[in-house]
């Protein structure tokens, strides 16, 4: 770059034609600066012009801070007084190394040689020096015929201010980010509830520091009788308040899920109550049981992706349809649909922030992922690790993760002499009674439990098969269950109602069933069955069970 042509064309200047030779004077550019043709010749004596100004004149007025260095081992030619005012006078001929430890702290020596080198300027934005000053350096070439070896302009502007202010931005976005992830975190279960039959482990990320938290969650809620909800859910939107409408939905599904209704009928009652939370807020969400004597989860989707499940050989398979739109867009009539959860198998729930990418169908992310989960093996929580990396999930992450796997597992040897089932139809007569009750008495009495445990399921059974035989229609099966934890007494029949507790009065005959179930269970409950009919359950908790 002419030096010359560079102060020439400095802002804020004004110039006019005068006489040539004056000492320290620069010469005008040729051709550059003629009469104006809306001015009168004449006049153009009059207006002063940058010919009338020295170099030294100009740049040491200048509130930028300037200096000029030249050769290749950048020895100081001229520093101006807001320069020398910031970093303080500099000797000339001195080299910017020895002299200006400013220099190394905005890292400007390699800038002098790619500079001096390349003959092109380059700029480096709000560098801080030690003392708290933040500067904007911009580095020019400088060409004369006194430089043999080139020089460079250095020019630095002072955007302390402006780097403080950027800085108390950042820090109250880092603030209101810090506020949202530690309320979407007190939000998410503390500790997972972890059932007899299922290994279950799971993951939250929030995205990277530069985007919102958003209003991804997770839960696992223990239905009894040996039954398992899982659920999986994302609210459109990042900050504070999706993560307060997240809350408030992970809440409403816990209450639901306690009345144990099939999974359509869950995701209708969150349907209703998330456009009363807040119509503008969109969730998707996926809403799961699993029963172990069905072998498979029964789920229904609010437009959320698709289960995917890993069976022992490697296949994995994807849960189709039913799939109905977000919560909170009503007038949608949900379904349930199921998916096999065989012995072995894996099942893992996620949110879009695991699949989707910029410009990227977000089919190809869950392709993606089945294809990671096919070669995913070891534990729930080493599957959710290593699925996150095998999709590049780091820290950086420009979006939020959450991640719930669940393995059914293969049990052998000692461990599946845990687990056992029985399993009697009642044909109903005066005979189901007794019946059951010698069914249970030797089930119970071949697992080993101890007479006082095997007394008390023995009149849970009696008192739960003489409720149905009253109140209920066939078909009628008694149910018996021993996990490593508890033992699960169940009765189901043809009639959907319902029992409840109630007050039996001395002079009652009946209506102390439940009531007698209630003491004596460790827990007990009732649900509707699918296709009609309901099930009645006890259980009661094995000594020295975890």
């Amino acid at each position: 770059m002419n030096f010359t042509r560079w102060s020439a064309r400095l802002p804020g200047t004004q110039r006019r034609a005068a006489a040539r030779g004056t000492e320290g004077a620069v010469p005008a550019a040729r051709g550059e600066y003629g009469p104006r043709p809306d001015h009168p010749a004449d006049a153009a004596a009059d207006v002063p012009a940058l010919e009338d100004f020295t170099v030294r004149e100009i740049v040491g007025r200048l509130p930028g801070l300037v200096a000029l260095v030249y050769g290749p081992e950048h020895r100081i030619a001229y520093v101006n007084d807001a320069y020398a005012a910031a970093f303080g006078p500099r000797p000339a001929g001195a080299t910017v190394a020895d002299t200006c430890p400013e220099a190394e702290e905005l890292g400007l020596l390699p800038l002098l040689d790619q500079v001096l080198r390349s003959g092109k300027p380059r700029t480096v934005k709000s560098r801080r020096t030690q003392d708290g000053g933040s500067y904007t350096v911009t580095c020019l070439p400088v060409e004369s015929p006194r430089l043999a070896d080139g020089g460079v302009l250095v020019h630095a502007a002072d955007v302390t201010d402006h780097a403080e202010a950027a800085e108390r931005l950042r820090a109250s976005e880092r603030r209101h980010r810090e506020t949202a992830v530690t309320l979407q975190r007190s939000l998410l279960p503390q500790e997972l509830e972890q059932p007899d039959d299922l290994r279950i482990a799971a993951t939250y990320q929030p995205g990277g520091t530069d985007a919102a938290v958003g209003g991804d969650w997770y839960d696992v809620i223990t239905l009894g009788a040996g039954r398992t909800a899982l659920v999986i859910g994302d609210v459109m939107g990042r900050g504070v308040r999706a993560a307060a409408v997240m809350g408030q939905l992970r809440t409403a599904v816990r209450a639901y899920a306690r009345l144990d209704l099939p999974p359509h009928e869950v995701l209708q009652l969150l349907d209703g109550l998330a456009a009363e939370i807040d119509a503008s807020q969109i969730a998707t969400c996926v809403y799961a049981v699993h029963d172990p004597n069905e072998g498979k989860l029964v789920y229904a989707s609010a437009g959320h992706l698709p289960i995917l499940v890993r069976d022992e050989d490697g296949t994995v398979r994807r849960a189709e349809d039913p799939t109905g739109p977000p919560l909170g867009t009503g007038g949608w009539l949900h379904t349930s649909g199921t998916i096999a959860l065989p012995p072995g198998s894996t099942a893992v729930l996620y949110t879009d922030g695991l699949v989707e990418r910029r410009r990227e169908d977000i089919d190809e992310g869950v392709a993606a992922l089945e294809r990671a989960l096919s070669g995913a093996t070891g534990t729930p929580q080493v599957v959710c690790d290593r699925l996150l990396r095998s999709l590049g999930v780091t820290a950086e992450h420009d979006d939020d993760v959450a991640v719930l796997v669940l393995q059914h597992p293969a049990r052998t040897g000692a461990d599946a002499e845990l687990f056992h089932n029985a399993a009697l139809e009642l044909l109903g007569g005066v005979e189901a009674a007794p019946r059951a009750r010698a069914f249970a008495s030797g089930v119970l009495a071949s697992w080993r439990f101890p007479v006082e445990l095997r007394d008390l399921g023995v009149l849970a059974t009696s008192e739960l098969v003489a409720n149905s035989l009253q109140h209920g229609t066939p078909p009628m099966r008694l149910r018996l269950r021993r996990t490593d934890r508890r033992l699960i007494i169940e009765v189901t029949d043809g009639d959907d109602h319902l029992p409840r507790r109630r007050r039996a009065e001395t002079e009652d005959e009946a209506g102390r069933g439940i009531s007698i179930i209630a003491t004596i269970a460790s827990s007990w409950g009732s649900r509707r069955t699918p296709g009609g009919g309901k099930a009645v359950w006890c259980e009661f908790a094995l000594p020295d069970a975890p």
